[in-house]
Protein backbone atom coordinates (compact mmCIF):
# COMPACT_ATOMS: atom_id res chain seq x y z
CA UNK A 1 0.00 0.00 0.00
CA UNK A 2 1.34 3.43 -0.75
CA UNK A 3 1.92 5.62 1.63
CA UNK A 4 0.02 9.04 1.78
CA UNK A 5 2.08 12.15 2.80
CA UNK A 6 -0.60 14.97 2.94
CA UNK A 7 -2.28 16.80 -0.29
CA UNK A 8 -1.51 19.64 -1.49
CA UNK A 9 -4.06 22.98 -3.00
CA UNK A 10 -2.14 25.05 -5.48
CA UNK A 11 -2.97 27.39 -8.27
CA UNK A 12 -1.61 26.48 -11.89
CA UNK A 13 -1.22 29.76 -13.21
CA UNK A 14 -1.44 28.71 -17.03
CA UNK A 15 -3.97 25.81 -17.03
CA UNK A 16 -3.24 22.27 -17.00
CA UNK A 17 -2.39 19.24 -18.99
CA UNK A 18 -3.10 16.57 -16.18
CA UNK A 19 -5.42 14.79 -15.85
CA UNK A 20 -7.33 17.03 -18.18
CA UNK A 21 -6.54 19.92 -20.31
CA UNK A 22 -7.81 23.27 -19.25
CA UNK A 23 -7.36 26.38 -20.68
CA UNK A 24 -5.95 29.57 -18.16
CA UNK A 25 -5.65 29.58 -14.32
CA UNK A 26 -7.07 27.12 -11.98
CA UNK A 27 -6.88 25.39 -8.50
CA UNK A 28 -6.10 21.91 -8.04
CA UNK A 29 -5.63 19.79 -5.03
CA UNK A 30 -3.92 16.35 -5.04
CA UNK A 31 -2.83 14.02 -2.30
CA UNK A 32 0.75 13.52 -1.75
CA UNK A 33 2.03 9.90 -1.61
CA UNK A 34 4.89 7.39 -2.07
CA UNK A 35 5.04 6.52 -6.17
CA UNK A 36 4.98 8.27 -9.32
CA UNK A 37 3.52 11.73 -9.29
CA UNK A 38 1.13 10.92 -12.59
CA UNK A 39 -0.61 8.19 -9.87
CA UNK A 40 -1.58 10.52 -7.35
CA UNK A 41 -5.06 11.22 -6.91
CA UNK A 42 -5.88 15.15 -8.33
CA UNK A 43 -9.21 16.86 -8.62
CA UNK A 44 -8.86 20.31 -10.75
CA UNK A 45 -11.76 23.52 -10.39
CA UNK A 46 -12.74 24.94 -13.61
CA UNK A 47 -10.31 27.63 -14.22
CA UNK A 48 -10.69 30.42 -11.84
CA UNK A 49 -8.62 32.52 -9.56
CA UNK A 50 -11.31 32.24 -6.81
CA UNK A 51 -9.50 29.78 -3.96
CA UNK A 52 -12.09 27.03 -3.61
CA UNK A 53 -13.92 27.43 -0.14
CA UNK A 54 -12.63 24.90 2.70
CA UNK A 55 -16.18 23.10 1.79
CA UNK A 56 -15.33 22.94 -1.84
CA UNK A 57 -11.51 21.14 -0.62
CA UNK A 58 -13.45 18.53 1.91
CA UNK A 59 -15.80 17.51 -1.22
CA UNK A 60 -13.27 16.76 -3.55
CA UNK A 61 -11.16 15.06 -1.38
CA UNK A 62 -13.87 13.14 -0.63
CA UNK A 63 -14.21 12.28 -4.26
CA UNK A 64 -10.56 11.26 -4.34
CA UNK A 65 -11.33 8.94 -1.24
CA UNK A 66 -9.59 11.41 1.64
CA UNK A 67 -10.46 13.50 4.16
CA UNK A 68 -7.84 16.03 6.65
CA UNK A 69 -6.78 13.91 9.21
CA UNK A 70 -8.41 14.49 12.72
CA UNK A 71 -6.94 17.93 13.90
CA UNK A 72 -5.28 18.94 10.82
CA UNK A 73 -6.46 22.14 9.22
CA UNK A 74 -4.88 23.86 5.61
CA UNK A 75 -1.49 25.48 6.15
CA UNK A 76 -0.60 27.86 3.32
CA UNK A 77 2.62 29.48 2.02
CA UNK A 78 4.00 31.52 -0.60
CA UNK A 79 6.84 30.99 -3.27
CA UNK A 80 7.78 33.02 -6.17
CA UNK A 81 7.06 31.47 -9.37
CA UNK A 82 9.30 29.24 -11.43
CA UNK A 83 11.42 31.94 -14.18
CA UNK A 84 10.64 29.93 -16.89
CA UNK A 85 7.58 31.20 -17.16
CA UNK A 86 6.29 33.65 -20.14
CA UNK A 87 4.65 36.02 -17.61
CA UNK A 88 6.57 37.89 -14.83
CA UNK A 89 7.22 36.13 -11.30
CA UNK A 90 4.65 35.92 -9.10
CA UNK A 91 3.53 34.59 -6.07
CA UNK A 92 2.56 31.02 -5.56
CA UNK A 93 0.03 30.54 -3.05
CA UNK A 94 0.19 26.67 -1.43
CA UNK A 95 -2.12 24.94 0.90
CA UNK A 96 -1.06 21.82 2.45
CA UNK A 97 -3.28 19.40 5.00
CA UNK A 98 -2.63 16.02 6.42
CA UNK A 99 -5.07 13.82 5.15
CA UNK A 100 -5.94 9.84 5.84
CA UNK A 101 -8.26 7.55 3.54
CA UNK A 102 -11.40 7.12 3.71
CA UNK A 103 -13.38 4.24 4.90
CA UNK A 104 -12.68 2.42 1.76
CA UNK A 105 -9.14 3.02 1.68
CA UNK A 106 -8.98 6.19 -0.57
CA UNK A 107 -8.11 6.10 -4.18
CA UNK A 108 -4.80 4.35 -5.80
Amino acid sequence: MKRVLGAQLSLRCCGTTYPRPTAGPCWQVYVVMTGLVSEWPTYTWPPSLEIPTPAQREAALAELGYTLADGAGWEWSEDTGPEYHDHPARIALLASAHVEPLGNGGAS
